[in-house]
């Protein structure tokens, strides 16, 4: 069975046993006893299978996952489109802390990790082939590290656990490792891991853990690790370890860029995704983003801001403000880079066979609020299919990606070009590559820029290339800018509709004031549940 139809089945499953009582000693997901879920006699293990199916269901999902909102909903690139305020919102309006965390995977991680551990003390009573057994156990330790990292990106140091199965009756205070001991955990366990994953999948193991898999968390792990928040001294040590980490995974030329940006993301497997959560085919990303003011009832919940559309450079490459680009504020979305039309929707573009309005009283800007109206002028394009009719969705492969080559050439050509005094011809080539297959044409001569300006550079790609793909939440940490780009104001871009039909532009309304703080936003706090039943952990600074 495929691995994607198996994860529906446990999906409802899952979903139950989020309310045991305590993480480290929940009961298997499917309530099954172990002995008939590791049956001796059982050669096929389909339960087992399903049981390992119920680990990948854990696994992150992305999308509209917070509220029906995006997690990028709570960075400087998009807003809710919901007329109250959000949890997701609550990451910019300093209105979080350990009793109100906006998204928390502390519970959820753990219950996957403990049902790793289960899997791993069980599975060798089974009755299936040796050769299985040991495909199983290195897939499902894959997967713990995967949810270990998710705990530390948010959390920093975590309390590590081992193989240990908890019974009631342990001693479950547990401390917190340090970041640096859950760090090297990780690495140690990618190290193992690299050489007992396949390098290949086929194609009914479509969302299965491989060696790539294993390869790109080492990536972003190092990745992070270099980055200002953990690497304040700039060790090039670091950086040099995290360029790498991708260039491992580059030179197993098992991925490579799809030559379509925008169909990639309606297409259950292709050569660019190394990993993304499988799910059967829904209507949910369109019936949820799209703007409203289509007779299908779109509810435009995704809202992407003034910031964000900056962002993109124009057709020949260069930014909005630079000399030579062209950029004609009266006509504000002409001649962009293509990735701006298979991201953003703007006011004029063409969707259902009618332009979008999303000018003051269009048909898609009634008012502000879900199903009406866009606080910013703009709504989420990305993930999209164009089929269906005027008046239903029609479903379609909507699978987040969690690793995709695009981001692995990216995390190369950072950490690569903070190696070097200035850019070698590598770092230019995947700006290059990057923009080429997007549509633009505007490239870089080597030598046209010198480090800085190139990590400027990288840094804008990785915002508008992996927009809305839950990247930007983390860069804007781990480079230590958050307390830059999320105090003060987003934009949005106001639109009047003249009489003769042409339009007004302002790209400077103030659309929500956000503020960070520095001193404590960084790392999220610990849940004050968890500090409550464990009191062995120490709560993150600033958040007492």
């Amino acid at each position: 069975m495929k691995l994607y139809k198996i994860l529906i089945v446990v999906l409802f499953a899952v979903f139950i046993s989020s309310c045991e009582k305590d993480v480290f000693t929940q009961l298997p997901v499917e309530r099954t006893d172990l002995s008939d879920i590791f049956n001796p006699k059982d050669r096929e293990g389909i339960l087992i299978d399903e049981y390992l199916a119920g680990i990948y269901a854990q696994l992150p999902n992305g999308f509209n996952r917070i509220g029906n909102n995006l997690l990028d909903a709570g960075t400087d690139d998009a807003l809710s489109g919901d007329i109250s305020v959000t949890a997701v919102d609550k990451f910019k309006t300093g209105q979080w802390g350990p009793s109100d965390l906006p998204e928390n995977p502390w519970v959820t991680s753990y219950m996957a990790i403990r049902r790793v551990n289960i899997l791993l003390a069980n599975i060798g009573t089974s009755g299936i082939p040796d050769v299985k057994k040991d495909a199983l156990r290195f897939q499902a330790r894959a997967l713990r590290i995967i949810f270990y990292f998710e705990l530390v990106k948010r959390w920093g140091g975590v309390p590590l656990i081992g193989d240990k199965v908890f019974v009631l009756n342990d001693n479950l205070q547990l401390p917190r490792n340090t970041r640096a001991e859950c760090v090297d955990y990780i690495l140690a366990e990618c190290e193992f891991l690299k050489d007992k994953l396949p390098a290949t999948l086929t194609a009914g193991e479509v969302g299965r853990l491989s060696k790539g898999v294993v390869l790109a968390l080492k990536s972003r792990l190092l990745l992070y690790e270099a980055s200002p928040l953990y690497n304040p001294s700039n060790d090039v040590v670091k950086w040099q370890a995290a360029a790498k980490a991708a260039d491992d995974l580059i030179k197993l030329n098992s991925y490579s860029l799809e030559a379509n940006f925008g169909t990639m993301f309606t297409t259950r497997s292709n050569k660019e995704f190394i990993l993304a959560y499988q799910q059967a085919d829904n209507t949910s990303i369109e019936s949820l983003n799209e703007p409203p003011g289509y007779k299908r009832a779109g509810q435009g919940i995704t809202d992407p801001t003034q910031n964000l559309v900056d962002a993109f450079p124009m057709l020949n490459g260069k930014a909005i403000g630079e000399a030579g680009s062209g950029y004609n504020a009266a006509d504000p979305y002409k001649d962009r880079d293509p990735r701006f039309y298979l991201t953003i929707f703007h006011n004029g573009f063409s969707w259902l066979g009618s332009p979008v309005e999303t000018f003051v009283g269009g048909k898609n800007n009634t008012r502000i609020g879900i199903g009406m109206g866009t606080k910013t002028g703009y709504y989420m394009r990305k993930f999209m299919i164009t089929s269906g009719s005027a008046t239903g969705f029609s479903s379609a492969t909507h699978n987040f990606p969690i690793f995709r080559y695009a981001e692995i050439l990216l995390n190369y050509a950072e950490a690569q070009n903070e190696v070097l005094a200035a850019p070698d011809a590598s770092v230019y080539k995947v700006i290059n590559d990057l923009r080429k297959r997007g549509g633009s044409t505007g490239v870089f001569a080597q030598g046209s820029l010198d480090k800085a300006q190139m990590r400027a550079i990288i840094r804008n790609e990785r915002r508008i290339e992996l927009a809305f793909e839950e990247h930007r939440f983390w860069d804007i940490r781990r480079w230590k800018i958050a307390e830059n780009v999320l105090n003060g104001s987003l934009k949005g871009m106001k639109i009047i509709q003249n009489a003769d039909k042409t339009f007004t532009y302002d790209p400077n309304v103030v659309v929500q004031t956000v503020t960070f703080d520095a001193a404590k936003m960084y790392l999220y706090p610990v849940p004050y549940l968890e500090i409550q039943k464990n009191s062995a952990l120490v709560q993150n600074p600033g958040w007492n």
